[in-house]
């Protein structure tokens, strides 16, 4: 047990002590939320993660780890670039060059779901065979929206181009030409309702690569669980539901990368943010377990 006689240090999980050289995940929060349409507000997402974080125990019942042995390191906010989306996603995909060079898991904090896009940019330099798991309310799939081909709204679109094997879960608000063009790259939650767990995992298993990058949209949760959003749509995920898939997907695979994005904080309602980070910490705990 931690006796907590001060505030735990800033970072994620409140990690008394982090070192970057041995660390095994390197966290990124991105502040940006430049092409959001509706709701704005996610550039508050990985400062309300953070915060909520490090009022986590470090022990897990449910996964039997300690999080503060698990090598992670919070790395400092990465400035918005405001000059274009285009340059902020070259900032972020530079950024995230440099934690692969280093060996270490990038996990992205946003901020927007756009910040996705440099991170598998990066990540499409360093591997070759991959496939990249979409976990999202929305299909995300416009080649262009709002002027620019390099908004959240196309952000599935984007990554196509640098992934061929992409897979998406949970989604309830599409496009006819989703249906048309990518139905069979899709779990659409209409479907997942009445599925177990266990199928739902066996089913992205069956259509993804060992190398795995995964990308969360919080919409993809209900919105009873998760109203802090910046386009809520209902009926979506549970929180038990997607823990589970998280732990069921990341044992069977090599997590090469992920991100979290699109948490708008409520002022006044706090459990959502406490939701998300304990979403991060089952998705970086599971990587612990799965490789140990």
């Amino acid at each position: 047990m931690r006796l907590l006689h001060s505030a735990p240090p800033y970072n994620l999980f409140g990690l008394e002590e982090q070192d970057y050289d041995t660390s095994r995940f390197a966290v990124l929060p991105v502040p940006y939320d430049s092409t959001t349409s509706y709701r704005g507000g996610a550039r508050e997402g990985p400062r309300a993660i953070i915060e909520a974080s490090r009022h986590i125990e470090f022990y897990n019942e449910d996964l039997d780890i300690d999080i503060s042995e698990a090598g992670v390191y919070t790395m400092e906010e990465l400035d918005p670039d405001m000059n274009s989306p285009e340059g902020m996603i070259n900032r972020i995909s530079k950024e995230v060059g440099i934690i692969l060079d280093g060996g270490k898991i990038p996990v992205l904090l946003g901020g927007e779901h756009t910040i996705a896009i440099g991170a598998v940019k990066a990540i499409s330099k360093k591997h070759k065979n991959f496939s990249v798991l979409h976990i999202d309310a929305h299909s995300d799939s416009r080649d262009e929206f709002m002027g620019t081909k390099y908004s959240h709204a196309c952000v599935m679109a984007r990554i196509r181009e640098m992934c061929k094997s992409c897979f998406s879960i949970g989604l309830r608000s599409v496009t006819r030409e989703d249906v048309e063009d990518h139905s069979k790259e899709i779990l659409f939650m209409k479907d997942m309702i009445g599925m177990s767990t266990a199928d739902i995992v066996k089913t992205i298993l069956k259509n993804t690569e060992d190398n795995l990058y995964i990308t969360l949209d919080l919409d993809a949760l209900d919105t009873g669980e998760m109203p802090s959003v910046g386009t809520p749509e209902p009926g979506g995920i549970r929180y038990n539901e997607m823990k589970d898939i998280l732990k069921g997907v990341i044992s069977k695979r090599n997590i090469i990368g992920m991100d979290f994005n699109e948490l708008s904080p409520i002022p006044g309602i706090n459990a959502p943010n406490y939701l998300a980070a304990k979403l991060i910490y089952t998705a970086i705990g599971s990587v612990c377990k799965n490789k140990g």
